[in-house]
């Protein structure tokens, strides 16, 4: 069982994101396509169709060695934004692939604990190695358009329906209130807030609040990060239905339809955000000059069908639910 332990402090410093955090739904994509719950079923057999497909079997193998279902994975794998915030998907491997190697070889000492032989793959991440770590973030983008990015839609309206009903019992009870509606595998007995957990573990906020961050692909049950001294985070699963059977990906008798209405080239640009982008790697990827590209995210943005995000002296633009759903022709509300 896992014990989070509230000051009434930290009550008033609950933060609920509006969105899921790419990594965390990576990794934990990644378990249910080891074993999946049940409402994964059918899209755990066409992901790893598509994955085969695309020759990403090597890479689904080391991924899934550095980041087992059953047992702990290693903390740098899902980092955490500035003030606590959900990652983008770049953002954060980028943040991953700059972890130092002390914390690398901390994390992957903890992961290969009790294993009878690492392999091969964690020592050479675990040393920092260069062209390691390289291919730990390919590895990471492959997958995440294979597996996650074709989803994004279903995923945002769920979890934007989920999000939108804590904000209103947040308001209207009180951050206790939603401690007490996380789900059946929680239970809030003020001060502590009582997961069913794999391991036994109390968790100590003194004063740092807490981000809650809905999933899409999560557990049955919340899950955080291992070590006490990073931001503290509890990433729970959205409401589910007994069963999901994912439509195939969008592309097909639509795609006109979307340049019809956007135009090809804001088509074009609202396609390539599944994962976000900086302007210049978008000009690139569409063969437009970056004041072009910078024209079109801007008019996508003006309709609520993009989000930019200024980081230092580049901006990132990334699809909103509305973009996602128009592109995977998802109404919002269904």
């Amino acid at each position: 069982m896992l014990r989070i332990h509230f000051t009434g402090q930290d009550l008033g410093r609950i933060r609920l994101a509006r969105q899921p955090d790419a990594l965390w739904e990576t990794v934990l994509s990644l378990h249910q396509l080891v074993r999946p719950d049940p409402f994964f079923g059918p899209w755990c057999r066409r992901t790893r169709a598509a994955l085969a497909a695309a020759g990403s079997g090597h890479e689904v193998q080391m991924l899934t060695a550095l980041a087992p279902r059953t047992s702990y994975f290693p903390d740098f794998l899902t980092p955490v934004g500035g003030n606590g915030a959900e990652t983008v998907l770049d953002a954060g491997i980028d943040m991953v692939l700059s972890t130092s190697r002390d914390r690398l070889r901390a994390d992957i000492d903890r992961l290969a604990a009790g294993r009878p032989r690492p392999s091969a793959w964690l020592d050479e991440i675990a040393s920092g190695r260069v062209p390691a770590l390289r291919r730990l973030g390919t590895g990471l983008r492959r997958y995440y358009d294979v597996a996650v990015a074709p989803h994004t839609a279903v995923s945002a309206v769920r979890v934007h329906r989920d999000v939108q009903h804590r904000v209103r019992d947040l308001h209207a009870y009180g951050s206790e209130s939603l401690l007490a509606n996380l789900g059946p595998t929680s239970r809030w007995n003020p001060p502590v807030l009582e997961v069913d957990y794999s391991v036994e573990r109390d968790l100590h906020l003194e004063g740092r609040g807490l981000t809650l961050i809905p999933s899409f692909f999560g557990h049955d049950h919340p899950i955080t990060l291992a070590l006490p001294e990073l931001p503290p985070v509890l990433v729970y699963p959205v409401a589910r239905d007994p069963l999901w059977i994912p439509e195939t990906a969008a592309g097909g008798p639509g795609a006109a339809a979307l340049e019809e209405l956007l135009g090809a080239t804001r088509a074009a640009v609202l396609r390539s955000l599944a994962t976000s982008h900086s302007t210049a790697t978008l000009a690139a990827r569409l063969h437009v000059s970056t004041t072009a590209a910078s024209r079109h995210t801007a008019a996508l943005r003006a309709a609520g069908l993009v989000v930019t995000e200024r980081r230092g002296a580049s901006v990132r633009h990334s699809r909103t639910p509305l973009g996602a759903a128009l592109v995977h022709e998802v109404h919002p509300s269904a």
